[in-house]
């Protein structure tokens, strides 16, 4: 039996314990209920020894002995039996707005009636098993993609195991639900570069970045999805590879890279599956708009607003690289691109700017 299946069958058991639990409960003639963890803002914190937000240890409970909690409970207990016969028959994956339209088959009593209370009710499940709704078969879309020397063994959508390398890809392997926790069977690399752009992406893919930094290039799409937040931390901590992130100059791009690096508060409950602590910012920094004079615009209002957001973030507090790029910022005044550094040349930022980036962050290769 491969991982994969021993982590399917170790979850197919936390699902069908949640109805054992229901079951006892019903024979001793209790209420059923189901205590929950708390997703409110009140009991998200940071947490300091994994560096990311978690859930603190409130609950709230959900009763069929509470007429407001009657239909969501049931609601919660279908899709968690959905979600069992997915992980055991393996193969199958549902979106989130499919499962909003196979309730319809429930009945009008037990249907949901709008998708935000299909998507709550998947958190619960998440948040009562400690996983991403990946684990349980339920995905997004599938945003980004993986470009370099390395491979991953997965089972395609017929139930058959597979091998990719992702450099005989044209653009790299998209990252999905049966891509974030393939297996890796062989990899070259040292280190691994996540981009936030597509263009930034497909410039460092034809120049040849991958072999002149022996890396992993990672397309981000922008925020990066759940599941390339994902694997970037399996690479990081399956295969230990560094991880450096390469942004937008704005305090939006330092964010995208922080929700990779510590987490959002919106996932706290499954953050510790998905937050990599020890990846690093690469830039575009807000001192890097004024070395390297690039093309900028100005900060709106609404930067000045986040700006001032980030530095009351306890993710920041205590890096004072980043406290110092967040004050220069509002000193500048100035935001810009990735792409800002083509005016040196299409070359630059591979024979340039990255080098000196690694350099600077003591990669391996540069120290």
């Amino acid at each position: 039996m491969s991982k994969k299946e021993e982590k399917n069958k170790d979850i197919y058991e936390k699902l069908k314990k949640i109805g054992e639990i229901i079951l006892q409960q019903v024979r001793k003639n209790q209420v059923p209920y189901l205590k929950v963890p708390a997703r409110t803002t009140n009991n998200i914190v940071f947490d300091p020894k994994y560096l990311c937000y978690v859930l603190g240890d409130k609950t709230i409970t959900r009763s069929a002995g509470n007429i407001r909690h009657v239909k969501p409970f049931a609601q919660l207990l279908k899709v968690a039996s959905l979600c069992k016969e997915l992980v055991k028959d393996g193969k199958r994956h549902i979106t989130k707005r499919e499962l909003y339209y196979i309730s319809e088959s429930w009945g009008s009593k037990l249907k949901f009636d709008e998708q935000p209370e299909s998507d709550d009710i998947v958190e619960d499940i998440e948040a009562l098993l400690g996983l991403p709704r990946e684990d349980i078969h339920i995905t997004p879309k599938p945003k980004g993609s993986i470009y370099g020397d390395i491979t991953l063994r997965f089972k395609n959508p017929n139930g058959k195991y597979m091998k990719v390398n992702c450099l005989n890809t044209a653009d790299g392997q998209s990252i999905g639900p049966r891509t974030c926790e393939a297996e890796f069977v062989d990899c070259k690399a040292d280190k691994v570069i996540a981009i936030e752009t597509d263009g930034m992406y497909n410039r460092l893919i034809e120049e040849n970045a991958h072999e002149k930094f022996n890396a992993i290039l990672i397309n981000l799409g922008g925020q990066a999805s759940r599941a390339t937040r994902r694997i970037i931390k399996r690479l990081n901590e399956v295969l230990g590879l560094p991880v450096y992130i390469f942004t937008d100059g704005d305090p939006w791009g330092l964010h995208i890279a922080m929700v990779i690096m510590a987490g959002s508060a919106k996932s706290a409950h499954i953050n510790k599956m998905l937050a990599t602590p020890d990846a690093q910012w690469i830039g575009v920094t807000a001192s890097d708009i004024v070395k390297y004079k690039l093309r900028s615009d100005k900060l709106k209002d609404v930067d000045f607003k986040r700006i001032k957001e980030l530095k009351k973030d306890p993710r920041y507090k205590k890096d004072k690289r980043l406290q110092e790029e967040l004050r220069k910022w509002e000193e500048i005044k100035k935001k810009a691109e990735q792409q800002a550094l083509l005016k040196y040349g299409f070359r630059y930022v591979v024979d340039e700017y990255l080098p000196a980036k690694f350099k600077e962050l003591k990669a391996p290769g540069f120290k």
